[in-house]
């Protein structure tokens, strides 16, 4: 079957089956292109909660797909590839949040949404890389864990007089980007802003024009009167800020920024996924609800 004929066997399956389908915004571009939305990965969350689909196919990494089960529990949500997980997301787990807490029993815990659903269930309060500070400071605690990224915890920390107890976790794809990489682009591109994502290393983050969300830095483009830009976050964005920009040039700040697993579903795995329903995502309820009752916590202070 060629790509115009999964596309078209894709969008039938979608209507016969009440399907909706969630495309990241790190996603390759032909999945992008037949997602019915593209976003980051809370807000797709939220917004499948609102559809009427029955069926929520999450074309990201496996935290995402658990997100929308966490706030869509009565509707089956697929992953199209079982193996696309989140390195960062692996590397904490329910057992080693629990033994933190004990070591710091004052603290609040806030988790990032790249998180799997049991440590969700272990924290007080989940944030997302747009709103992670506003979260902090709406905490009364003055001690906060904050898991699992060390870097967007550290540009957090940057900003507040609350003392962050950082986890030793990060995106192995943010993090490979250097200090020097950015110094390097400045001098090819001197008129061209850096937007750069907070899960970059401090050194990138201190020298770049603007740092924020994936949603954050399409805002950005969109408003900016630049008609060149540096983009440092991972490279599948540029698919959807081209689209939506076509007349400013894009350029990555970096060939180290792809994640490979994000590239792991295909429109043939999307069509596996409708016609035999792999994979789904079952999260037991005693932990989806408390990882529920940290997002919503999130919720209620950010909307």
């Amino acid at each position: 079957m060629n790509e115009e004929e999964l596309r078209e066997q894709i969008n039938i399956l979608k209507k016969e089956k009440n399907a909706v389908l969630l495309g990241h915004n790190y996603q390759p571009g032909n999945i992008q292109d037949i997602s019915d939305y593209v976003g980051d990965s809370l807000g797709l969350s939220k917004q499948a909660a609102q559809t009427e689909a029955e069926i929520i196919v999450f074309c990201g990494v496996k935290f995402m797909a658990e997100s929308a089960k966490i706030l869509s529990p009565n509707k089956t949500v697929l992953l199209p590839e079982i193996e696309a997980t989140c390195p960062m997301a692996e590397m904490i787990d329910a057992h080693g949040l629990r033994k933190k807490k004990k070591e710091y029993p004052e603290a609040a815990v806030v988790t990032y949404v790249n998180s799997t659903a049991e440590v969700k269930a272990e924290s007080d309060i989940c944030c997302t890389s747009s709103n992670a500070l506003e979260v902090v400071e709406s905490i009364s605690e003055e001690q906060i864990i904050f898991a699992p990224d060390q870097n967007l915890g550290n540009y957090v920390a940057a900003q507040t007089d609350k003392e962050i107890i950082l986890w030793d976790g990060y995106c192995s794809t943010h993090h490979r980007v250097k200090p020097e990489e950015i110094r390097e682009v400045k001098k090819k591109h001197p008129e061209a802003p850096i937007l750069v994502h907070p899960e970059c290393v401090s050194g990138v983050v201190e020298q770049a024009d603007y740092v924020g969300s994936t949603a954050g830095i399409l805002e950005y483009a969109h408003s900016s009167k630049a008609d060149k830009i540096i983009i440092g976050t991972e490279q599948g964005l540029i698919h959807r800020l081209k689209k939506e920009n076509p007349d400013k040039k894009f350029y990555v700040l970096s060939p180290a920024l792809i994640c490979p697993n994000m590239k792991k579903i295909s429109l043939k795995k999307v069509l596996n996924s409708l016609e035999n329903f792999e994979t789904e995502i079952e999260i037991p309820e005693d932990i989806r609800i408390k990882a529920e009752q940290a997002l919503n916590r999130m919720l209620e202070v950010t909307g």
